[in-house]
């Protein structure tokens, strides 16, 4: 997994593992024979608890659909747990190897290494599985965080956008933001223009069908190309120098 490290998850899902082993709680001793249909794991719950609230995140990163795909069971509540540990700790221990054997060496992209404004609006929403809405979050966070770096509230979105990246000096109340030096070239409007257009796309092939989608899930490889774009357009407004009147 890019940006993880693996050794230190392994040993933490090894030590959950080791926590979760269960014992059978029926006794057998000095003549009392004492049946239980109960188990107990071989830490204590309080311990196991702690350690749940580390493996959980590994978990959403290695097997993010361990919620629904591992089925819940009545006997311990840290069953389902343990069951995702043991299928992370294997993807983590053979995913080289699986790459291999299975044809696919290609790069991978990590949302996680993302524009942070984009990751840092889409993360809870997509550890959830809310797909879809994730998307929605990193838009929101772009837009504001655009917003805020141009002071302006009066406008969004699109016209901000549009505003922000003219090839037009600035004005009063209405700052520019440029993506190199405006000596007057042809690549200074080029790329101005570039990212004018780029953020019409994004907004109006990305934001405007979400609003129409919203009983609609999104798969989980369409919303990180999704996420990949928006990426692209924070750094460009992060990386802009702020023009003012």
């Amino acid at each position: 997994m890019t940006g993880m490290n693996v050794e230190w998850a392994v040993a933490e899902l090894d030590k959950f593992i080791e926590q979760t082993v269960l014992t059978n709680n029926s006794y057998v001793g000095d003549g009392v024979v004492s049946l239980s249909n109960k188990s107990s794991t071989a830490a204590t719950d309080a311990e196991v608890a702690q350690q749940a609230q580390v493996v959980e995140k590994i978990f959403d990163r290695v097997v993010p659909s361990w919620r629904t795909d591992i089925e819940l069971r009545k006997s311990n509540r840290w069953t389902r747990h343990r069951e995702a540990a043991i299928r992370a700790k294997t993807e983590l221990a053979r995913q080289e190897e699986i790459r291999k054997n299975l044809g696919d060496d290609a790069p991978e992209l990590s949302a996680a290494k993302l524009h942070p404004w984009v990751w840092g609006g889409a993360s809870s929403l997509w550890h959830s599985g809310h797909f879809r809405e994730a998307v929605e979050g990193a838009i929101r966070k772009l837009n504001a965080e655009t917003q805020n770096k141009l002071d302006r509230r009066d406008v969004s979105e699109t016209d901000l956008f549009n505003q922000a990246f003219s090839e037009q000096p600035a004005a009063a109340k209405n700052p520019r933001l440029h993506r190199m030096p405006d000596d007057g070239s042809k690549t200074f409007k080029s790329v101005q223009r570039g990212a004018r257009m780029f953020a019409e796309g994004v907004f109006a092939g990305i934001r405007n069908p979400l609003a129409h989608e919203a009983d609609q899930e999104m798969p989980e490889q369409k919303a990180l190309e999704y996420l990949a774009a928006l990426s692209v357009l924070a750094r460009w407004v992060d990386e802009s120098t702020l023009e003012v009147a």
